[in-house]
């Protein structure tokens, strides 16, 4: 089955946010109210310069060192179940692995009976160190970056034959 051109972005955002409510279900499970695998069995790094630069701040713990390459493979499986690698399929991968975390990161705080929508701030989550107009400074960087990337990804294959540069 085909889907039409104009509705392929919006299903596989539809697909990314259904794959985050159900991971960020896995997470409540795992991490009750200690966000950031705060009370689980795992090594931890407080602190180091590199995780100012690529965690905002946030530790590394040995749950989070699994768990992202984890997601980050399953979004690459299309391209070994269809044989094919190109810049726009890894763009528009990248895209949906940001966007994949921002939505589940914010079910995650949503959806935790511990949390809920009331306590979304920057003084019950101390995790989320930078703040941004109501929400942390990842969603804002990864939600503006993902979906560029996302745009980019199918502007070509978006573009109607014919249509000079854009098709070619």
């Amino acid at each position: 089955m085909k889907f039409p051109r104009w509705s392929r972005p919006w299903l596989l955002l539809a697909w990314v946010a259904l794959l985050s409510f159900f991971f960020a279900q896995v997470e409540i499970q795992i991490e009750g109210p200690a966000g950031w695998a705060a009370s689980l069995p795992t090594w931890r790094v407080e602190k180091h310069w590199l995780l100012d630069l690529f965690w905002s701040g946030r530790p590394m713990t040995g749950y989070h060192a699994w768990v992202f390459p984890f997601i980050a493979l399953m979004f690459h499986l299309p391209v070994f179940l269809r044989g094919r690698w190109s810049w726009r399929m890894e763009a528009r991968i990248v895209a949906m692995i940001m966007l994949f975390w921002v939505i589940e990161d914010a079910l995650w705080f949503v959806l935790n009976p511990a949390f809920g929508w009331s306590k979304f701030s920057a003084g019950n989550i101390p995790w989320h160190k930078y703040w941004w107009f109501g929400l942390p400074a990842d969603y804002w960087i990864s939600t503006i970056i993902g979906i560029a990337l996302l745009v980019w990804s199918y502007i070509k294959s978006m573009a109607p034959t014919g249509q000079g540069a854009l098709s070619k």
